[in-house]
């Protein structure tokens, strides 16, 4: 259990600090499971932005989720991504 003291004036947003690593991890996050709750249209999505922010590796990782997706599932992690991107 975390038992320290956050410092909310001093944190940043994910809008503002959207660097590749941070995107790229929240890819991570929901392609494993980390919170109990498998979202590949998710992790697609964070994949996809890491990719455009230029982590190499992001571009593996959003090809291999993509293959256990529907269509439908990767056009909808696609509009996700744009959304995202447009109001960041």
């Amino acid at each position: 259990m975390f038992q320290g003291i956050i410092n909310f004036d001093a944190a940043e947003p994910v809008d503002t600090s959207a660097i590749q690593d941070v995107l790229f991890d929240r890819g991570m996050h929901w392609s494993c499971g980390r919170s109990g709750i498998v979202d590949l249209v998710a992790a697609h999505k964070w994949f996809n932005l890491a990719a455009m922010k230029g982590r190499a590796d992001a571009l593996a990782m959003r090809r291999e989720v993509a293959e256990m997706m529907s269509e439908v599932e990767v056009a909808a992690a696609q509009r996700a991504a744009r959304a995202w991107l447009t109001t960041h």
